[in-house]
């Protein structure tokens, strides 16, 4: 493995988009296919709070303060240092502003600061067109598109609520009932609580929400945003049934068989362990569980199951993506086309396992793994002068697809801990019925690559291999020397490069940060070269360039 300084490479499909919530500012970083896929690459959130520091009553108009607009500056630089990092620039970023600064008397001058000293120009979206989003956002994680589904996006600000079907928005509304609105207005003690309740019920009845989605009605209930997730997850981890401790190993021994779903029964032990007091002990506990959004998640817990009572949810399903993932979808519209809704289904399951046991550091390491992945497979297509082997009458889209599945899934037993977590992948994989979308075939493959991606090279012979057709087993060789060779590079990819000669490949790396070349790695990645030539009869030379 070489040094060489960066080089210039084509421009690569990255995408942005930049969330100005009323608790928090997300940045979404994507690299996208043209057919619509994208795999999450970088995801930074800045706790802003934009009217912590506001007294707002009734003759009092919401104004975003002096503080608060610093911090949001602040978030925003360094949201554009890491555009600038991967070199996004405004064509390929779009930054939209929710419920704050939808609502504040200031926005006006607050947008202009934002685009004058950060250079982002800022998109307020109306209620509306933030609740269409939500919806698209949805669809990119749930094979929703028939079906006519009610989502809910609970909000710092407001709350959405959208009817949709195959991608047309049926109805739309905006309350302004927010986790964080609420809390300041109200507290989280048990008597505030109590008016907490009467409050969001007074709001729900004036706007005539119940009515309007009644009368068209609809087949499933969907919920997105931090606050919904973070309730199933609890409920995921143990905290409707008791629990003090956060026990990843009972979860994928017992209930990790659960597909993002909340039912009312555990949406009502969640708020009545919130509101039953406890005392310090019980604040630990919550902390433990619902981490940063400790401070909100009463309020949001208590709006949740007043939105299940108001509108007779028995169970909601609980997407990971959302109003981000919206814009995303949108610009990718945009750019390449209008694309078909309905497509990838498969591929949503695989993005829903893979967020099921991986927190967004693991989730962005295992989109790096797949996207050097791809470059070394479609340069492998392109090079038609390997004999033995038939690289590229072999493998196929389809091929593709299963290797960049087990990228995405390789590293899903690290949720138990790193020993032997290469195994618990697949276990997870062929245990659970999560993926569907594809054949046993299919299934079996995926997982016994995220089984072989580390440690000892695996044997064809072996009973695990046993049902599988010939043809199978020669794509597995092949795919799981790239997956190896792909998890042993797995840094934080800026930018690759391939090209091939008579004498091998050779794959140049942009990186932020320089690979860790310890000895371990650097040893597990010389072994992995060597393979990798045993099977594709070429060398392989990688080059990795940093960049500040």
């Amino acid at each position: 493995m070489a040094s060489t300084p960066p080089f210039s490479p084509n421009p690569s499909p990255l995408f942005a988009a930049i969330d100005m919530g009323t608790n928090s500012f997300k940045l979404l970083v994507v690299r996208a296919h043209p057919n619509g896929k994208f795999f999450t690459i970088d995801h930074r959130t800045e706790p802003v709070v934009l009217g912590r520091d506001t007294t707002t009553t009734t003759t009092t108009p919401f104004a975003i303060s002096a503080h608060a607009e610093l911090r949001a500056l602040e978030a925003l630089r360094k949201f554009k240092r890491v555009l600038a990092s991967y070199g996004i620039g405004p064509a390929r970023t779009r930054c939209v502003a929710t419920s704050a600064v939808r609502e504040a008397v200031n926005k006006g001058e607050f947008s202009d600061n934002v685009r004058e000293k950060i250079g982002l120009v800022v998109d307020v979206l109306p209620g509306v067109e933030e609740a269409r989003f939500v919806y698209l956002g949805m669809l990119q994680f749930f094979p929703l598109y028939d079906k006519l589904a009610l989502c809910v996006d609970i909000g710092g600000g407001s709350t959405e609520f959208v009817v949709g079907k195959e991608g047309r928005v049926l109805f739309a509304s905006s309350l302004n009932l927010g986790h964080v609105t609420l809390t300041q207005k109200c507290g989280d003690s048990e008597e505030e609580v109590s008016k907490m309740r009467e409050y969001i019920r007074l709001v729900i009845r004036k706007s005539g929400l119940v009515e309007d989605i009644k009368r068209g009605g609809f087949e499933v209930a969907v919920g997105s945003s931090g606050t919904i997730q973070a309730v199933e997850k609890a409920v995921f981890r143990g905290y409707s049934n008791g629990s003090n401790v956060v026990d990843d190993l009972a979860v994928v021994s017992g209930e990790g068989k659960r597909d993002w779903r909340l039912k009312r029964g555990e949406l009502r032990s969640v708020v009545e362990r919130l509101c039953g007091g406890g005392g310090e002990e019980e604040s630990v506990v919550r902390d433990r569980f619902f981490k940063r959004r400790s401070e909100f998640i009463v309020a949001g817990a208590v709006l949740l199951e007043e939105i299940f009572e108001a509108l007779g949810i028995e169970e909601m399903e609980v997407s990971g993506f959302a109003l981000s993932e919206g814009v995303i979808a949108e610009v990718l519209t945009t750019v390449y086309g209008d694309g078909d809704m309905n497509a990838n289904t498969g591929w949503r399951s695989v993005l829903q396992l893979a967020m099921r046991f991986n927190g967004k550091k693991r989730m962005i390491a295992a989109a790096q793994c797949a996207s050097i992945a791809k470059e070394i497979f479609e340069e492998l297509r392109k090079c038609d002068e390997i004999t033995d082997n038939q690289v590229a009458a072999s493998l196929d889209d389809e091929d593709l697809e299963y290797l960049e599945a087990a990228c995405m899934l390789h590293n899903i037993g690290l949720f138990t801990g790193k020993k032997g977590f290469h195994k618990q992948s697949y276990h997870i994989i062929m245990n659970g019925d999560h993926i569907y979308g594809y054949s046993t075939e299919e299934i079996k493959l995926i997982a016994l690559l995220a089984r072989h991606h580390r440690k000892k090279l695996p044997k064809l012979n072996h009973g695990s291999f046993k049902e599988l057709p010939k043809e199978v087993k020669k794509k597995f060789k092949f795919l799981c020397a790239i997956l190896r060779i792909s998890v042993a590079l797995c840094v934080n990819i800026q930018e690759t490069e391939s090209s091939h000669s008579y004498e091998g490949f050779k794959l140049t790396l942009a990186t932020l940060l320089p690979l860790n070349e310890s000895k371990n790695n650097t040893e597990d990645l010389r072994k992995e070269l060597k393979h990798f030539k045993t099977v594709f009869h070429r060398d392989l030379s990688v080059l990795v360039s940093s960049r500040t």
